[in-house]
């Protein structure tokens, strides 16, 4: 049985590479809490598989050449959880801006696979790639 650590490495590596194999990763129930996102006019909070994938196929769409690099993943004392810190870099295809981004991503696991997802980023890196506006901020304040 995987553990959290172990989905966590194979989140990073799968979830643009191989997405048909990612989705073999997660729950039917899956939760990913992205507390960042409603600044940038996106859900906060996906609940189950397919809103899950929907949103994974959304940023596939949106971002090119993506990668992560530099991962640092820790298991903590409860088996069935990890933190992970990643780099990030890609091209926004609506804008051609380059995409440099470093996650903070938690996960907790059930039955070998991922059950939970709270996935830290930094919204202003976003939004200037993607020529997006923060909460009330438009984007022509921040460029």
């Amino acid at each position: 049985m995987k553990n959290a650590a172990m989905l966590l490495e194979q989140h990073f590596s799968l979830l643009v590479d191989d997405h048909q194999q990612w989705k073999s990763l997660i729950t039917d129930d899956v939760v990913w809490e992205l507390p960042y996102a409603p600044s940038l006019g996106h859900p906060g909070r996906l609940a189950g598989r397919e809103a899950a994938v929907r949103h994974a196929l959304w940023f596939i769409s949106e971002v090119s050449d993506f990668r992560f690099d530099e991962a640092r993943i820790s298991a903590l004392a409860d088996p069935r959880e990890s933190i992970g810190v990643v780099r990030a870099t890609g091209r926004i295809r609506s804008t051609g801006r380059a995409y440099e981004q470093e996650y903070v991503v938690f996960l907790t696991a059930r039955d070998g696979k991922i059950a939970h997802l709270r996935e830290y980023f930094n919204p202003v890196q976003a939004a200037v790639a993607m020529d997006a506006e923060i909460a009330a901020i438009p984007a022509r304040s921040i460029s």
